[in-house]
């Protein structure tokens, strides 16, 4: 069996059941201390635990590779430098503080404008709120039209999907799902870079069609896969960084209270959720060459999984990290990774949690999950966050 090339498609089977996946930290963190860094037999995959370990494989991609197949294309997640240095200095023009504080009022706008949508005193987060916002960003950002919004979803989904088990028939099904949303991810983008070019916008794919770094453009195929890359990675991460921020706020009246007495907090709240609830628990890297984590020797191609969800909880390096601290400082989560790949949306991601939290909590107070509805995890090895998460509230 080739599990060697799905690590990241596969849940670990210690997250095998429903319960587990929706609050795996548990058992993460156990993990951690039996062992830190232990082979997956299953998976054909290392995992490692511990903070250090983690913070190690992230920092040092000559060591730890993020090159894939070719079926990752010219993605940034799935390249080293030289050209991954290229691609992100080019794409970095348009991640400026500036250009992101620019989006703020559009943000607002946008957040204002789902929950006057909602009716009553009750509403399914995920599907009404937390997915429609960073994916109208995103497509107004790409200058792709709103209507499409529920295309772009639709496509996220299949591209952070996991396989349903560790048969061949289950990875080959996801591989041909996940190829056929690339393919048409690649022609919709191929179309608006073929009108864009023609006809330019105030948008990123305008903008990225014009920016040189030493007197060279991106390609179609890289500006191609750099859409799909900020469609898929920003799309899902603000999701459920939204969702699991109040779901945080519905499992722990205390903290609600405390953060409604202090909304000049919120910024301090979603650095603890990120930590706490990261959106992002695992990723994947591959050894370049023998080498020793903690006091395992990891052979030259195998795949390593860093476990963020299980870093950002130990307490070596976190006071009481089971905890849920408002006000932790410091707090040097890796959820947004670390090195060369540390997540370049991070700052929009802040930017649409900080305001969608301020809104919200603006309008809406004692918010409780609607116990009555069983939650769904979201399907993937290496996403943290549900797929439904309905709540009711009184309004301010």
């Amino acid at each position: 069996m080739q599990n060697d090339k799905y690590a990241n498609m596969l849940i670990m089977p210690e997250l095998d059941s429903t319960e587990k996946r929706l609050l795996p930290f548990e058992i993460l963190s156990k993990l951690r201390r039996e062992a830190p860094v232990r082979y997956d037999n299953s998976r054909n995959c290392w995992d490692v635990f511990a903070y250090d370990d983690v913070h190690r494989v992230l920092k040092d991609s000559l060591t730890f590779s993020s090159v894939r197949g070719t079926a990752a294309g010219q993605n940034l997640l799935f390249m080293d430098p030289p050209k991954h240095t290229q691609m992100r200095d080019l794409v970095n023009k348009a991640f400026t503080p500036r250009a992101i504080q620019e989006l703020a009022p559009r943000i607002q706008s946008i957040t204002e404008d789902l929950l006057e949508q909602v009716s009553g005193q009750e509403m399914d987060l995920v599907s009404d709120f937390a997915t429609p916002m960073p994916v109208i960003v995103i497509a107004e950002l790409l200058g792709a039209p709103t209507e499409d919004r529920s295309l772009f979803k639709k496509w996220s989904d299949i591209l952070v999907e996991s396989a349903e088990n560790a048969t061949d028939e289950a990875f080959q099904k996801i591989t041909e799902k996940r190829m056929h949303a690339m393919q048409e991810l690649a022609q919709y983008f191929k179309n608006i870079i073929e009108i864009r070019s023609k006809h330019p916008q105030d948008d990123l794919i305008s903008a990225l069609l014009i920016a040189e770094i030493n007197g060279e453009k991106l390609t179609d195929r890289e500006l191609i896969s750099f859409c799909i890359l900020l469609l898929a990675a920003g799309n899902e991460t603000t999701t459920n960084l939204i969702t699991n921020g109040v779901r945080i706020l519905a499992e722990q009246p205390s903290v609600q209270t405390e953060l409604y007495r202090n909304l000049d907090a919120i910024p301090s709240f979603i650095e603890e959720v990120l930590r706490y609830y990261p959106p992002i628990v695992a990723i994947g890297r591959i050894a370049t060459k023998d080498t020793e984590i903690g006091s395992q020797t990891v052979k030259a191609g195998e795949q390593v999984i860093s476990w963020v969800g299980a870093a950002n909880r130990d307490e070596s390096k976190f006071s009481e990290p089971d905890k849920f601290n408002l006000l932790r400082k410091p707090n040097p989560h890796m959820s947004f990774g670390f090195g060369i790949h540390f997540c370049l949306g991070a700052p929009l991601a802040r930017l649409e949690g900080k305001i969608a939290l301020q809104v919200l909590l603006e309008r809406y107070e004692e918010i409780k999950l609607v116990s009555d509805r069983p939650l769904i995890p979201i399907p993937s090895s290496f996403v943290f966050g549900v797929k439904n998460y309905p709540i009711s509230f009184v309004r301010m």
